[in-house]
């Protein structure tokens, strides 16, 4: 596996750096946070865990809100990738990709439907709801990109596909991380069948 680019290094903790995330292929030290571009949530900071309203934890789970600030000039469209870096594969988890964006000031609310989506790791379009074992920690990696040139691939492409639209057309980008450990509490069914 390649070496973790020096340019992310400060963005990211070492439990999450991973070779293979969209943004050590596609981004650059000339590229990352360009112009002052940064991506936020109002749900969480960065390095804060997600809450279990995001994850499989919750029934009734969604995609958690982001806003990104404007990019730099010249810039045609947005695009997202979220992976999980806790893994020695040669690419991380795919969690949600997301294209289509205007190329300015913008956000997504909590549980919005992006106007285009890609296959997760999973093989659908949504977002893959974090499952980690209970007192297992996984490392989140939210990942926008500012594109010089509009994408044109149809809704449910692959990670590899909106990688290769967007190799060479990257202005700027910005990371977000957010960790989440899955819970350990009690199962209280169990506790109901001693009663």
């Amino acid at each position: 596996m390649p070496d973790f680019p020096a340019f992310l290094a400060a963005a990211l903790p070492p439990v999450a750096r991973h070779a293979g995330l969209a943004i050590a292929r596609l981004g650059s030290a000339a590229t990352f946070a360009r112009g002052g571009f940064a991506l936020t949530s109002p749900a969480f900071r960065a390095g804060e865990e997600l809450d279990p309203s995001f994850t499989a934890e919750e029934e009734d789970a969604v995609a958690p809100p982001l806003e990104w600030s404007a990019p730099p000039a010249g810039a045609q469209e947005l695009i997202v990738i979220v992976e999980e870096t806790s893994t020695t594969a040669a690419e991380p988890a795919c969690h949600w990709l997301v294209w289509g964006l205007a190329g300015q000031r913008g956000k997504l609310l909590e549980g919005e439907v992006p106007p285009r989506t890609g296959k997760n790791a999973r093989g659908n379009s949504d977002w893959l709801l974090p499952a980690p074992a209970a007192g297992e920690q996984k490392h989140f990696v939210f990942q926008i990109f500012a594109s010089e040139l509009p994408l044109i691939l149809m809704p449910g492409a692959s990670r590899a596909d909106l990688i290769a639209a967007l190799e060479g057309n990257v202005t700027a980008c910005a990371l977000l991380y957010a960790p989440f450990t899955g819970s350990s509490e009690d199962d209280w069914e169990d506790d109901e069948d001693l009663l």
